[in-house]
């Protein structure tokens, strides 16, 4: 599991514009995709900061709204939110739909690694 010095110990936000920058500048990201009014994404909210700073340095957590994103919604087929889009080396590697424990969240985005 490769670590890099400068991983943020937050999630950082992502938008249309930059989220192709965050999938190549980091080599482990996972990114929420959410919007406002998804009570499941806000339950997840403080899961996502948790394991950010209990992991930073080894997996970079991002956040886009959807509701302002819809490019990048539509590139990578988002149906359902919460969704957590995994990408390694700067491929998509795999989705994590759905609220979950940090426990189950973790054992998921580890299966990708």
């Amino acid at each position: 599991m490769g670590t890099f010095a400068d991983g943020p110990d937050s999630p950082v936000v992502v938008t249309d514009g930059t989220i192709d920058e965050a999938i190549k500048k980091y080599p482990f990201l996972v990114v929420d995709c959410w919007a406002n009014w998804c009570g499941p994404c806000k339950m997840m909210s403080p899961v996502l900061d948790k394991l950010a700073k209990d992991h930073k340095g080894a997996i970079v957590f991002a956040k886009l709204d959807v509701d302002s994103n819809p490019q990048t919604s539509t590139k990578f087929g988002i149906r359902s939110i919460p969704d957590l889009l995994v990408f390694k080396d700067g491929v998509k590697v795999g989705d994590i739909v759905g609220a979950m424990p940090e426990k189950v969240l973790l054992d998921k985005i580890n299966s990708y690694r």
